[in-house]
């Protein structure tokens, strides 16, 4: 790139020759132009689940700005799997064609379309931040869990989920990653982390059953490897399939390191091809003890362990910083979240830090040459 007397500019103090951060990756059809990704953020803007133009905006604007990979909320793959009534959802073909265009945006923009499906489990019929953490009153719904545990005493009434509705929801989960593969999506995420659902599941602090789903890590796992055979059956077989994990409870007697690596290993077997690598969030303040930084440790070790590509997430702003953490080895791909709320044009940015041409859309260049 040439500045205004037609010269290349100097390159920033500590640029790079080259830049692993901003290499091609690709996981099984598709390509990512870089490693960085754009992490699920709910934006609690949805009507109905149903998609709209503030999330076009919102997630389109990430894609121009350079990210390799943009990722949508975690989409409620049946109804009274929303977090909050205004939670995104995909458990009919008008949700999928509502998202339609958000998908087609991303991809015009040069990013790869991602989504992530999710059931909120104990934390759901919650209400939006902004209104407060306190269960739903007007419109809220009784909320299913593996046992009878509600999250904390302001949780919807909670009750322990049936057989039949456990096999309904491996079919919703299925039937959910269809619908996004038909509206252009090209990274299908599956929420097992930060107390939701699956990790309510997976957890012997939140899993209390004798049944087949319940009992030791066999048991607990069970769910969570019969959703991913059902989603690897029912999507196409050149879509990567992502699983995020909180890869410990932080809590004594919870989900391990080990128990990831174990359950990482097996998804991996089941047509997993990513670990995006979280923590904690299972019970009331359990959160990482230094900061979100640790979390990257968790993407290194089931990388190593378990040998299949990870994402880290958690407290990464700085260029640099995400550069060292791909070229050291510790991780596939940085995934972003709160800087990216600060900052849209975050990946071009980290280009132009890093010394790497970033790629700005011709229609913006006029405004960086």
């Amino acid at each position: 790139m040439l500045n205004k007397s037609g010269h290349s500019p100097a390159r920033p103090a500590g640029a790079v020759e080259r830049s692993s951060l901003f290499s091609p990756f690709t996981l099984r059809g598709v390509t990512f132009r870089n490693r960085i990704g754009v992490s699920p953020m709910c934006q609690y803007s949805a009507v109905d689940g149903m998609a709209g133009p503030w999330h076009l905006t919102h997630l389109a604007s990430r894609a121009v700005g350079g990210a390799g990979l943009v990722v949508t909320e975690a989409a409620a793959v049946v109804s009274q799997g929303r977090i909050s009534p205004a939670d995104l959802g995909l458990w009919s073909d008008a949700h999928r064609d509502a998202l339609r265009p958000v998908a087609a945006a991303i991809t015009d923009a040069g990013a790869v379309p991602g989504i992530q499906l999710a059931h909120a489990g104990r934390k759901g019929s919650t209400q939006i931040p902004w209104i407060g953490r306190d269960a739903v009153a007007e419109g809220g719904w009784a909320v299913p869990a593996p046992s009878a545990l509600p999250f904390n005493r302001r949780s919807a009434l909670t009750y322990t989920m049936g057989a039949e509705e456990i096999a309904r929801t491996i079919i919703a989960f299925a039937e959910a990653a269809r619908r996004a593969a038909d509206a252009g999506f090209r990274f299908i995420e599956c929420h097992f982390a930060h107390g939701y659902l699956v990790h309510q599941f997976l957890s012997p602090l939140t899993n209390l059953r004798d049944d087949a789903f319940g009992g030791g890590l066999e048991g607990r796992s069970r769910l969570a490897l019969e959703i991913v055979r059902a989603v690897r059956a029912a999507i196409p077989a050149e879509i990567p399939l992502s699983v995020r994990l909180s890869c410990v409870d932080w809590v004594e007697g919870g989900w391990t390191l080990d128990d990831s690596i174990t359950l990482a290993r097996h998804l991996g077997e089941e047509g997993v091809d990513i670990v995006d690598c979280s923590s904690g969030a299972l019970v009331p303040g359990a959160a990482p003890p230094d900061g979100p930084a640790v979390q990257r440790d968790f993407a290194r070790a089931i990388r190593e362990r378990a040998g299949l590509p990870t994402a880290a997430v958690g407290g990464i702003t700085g260029a640099r910083e995400a550069d060292a953490l791909i070229e050291s080895g510790g991780a596939d791909m940085v995934l972003i979240a709160r800087a990216m709320l600060r900052d849209p044009y975050w990946a071009l940015h980290a280009a132009e830090a890093l010394g790497v041409e970033a790629a700005w859309p011709l229609p913006y260049k006029r405004a960086v040459t």
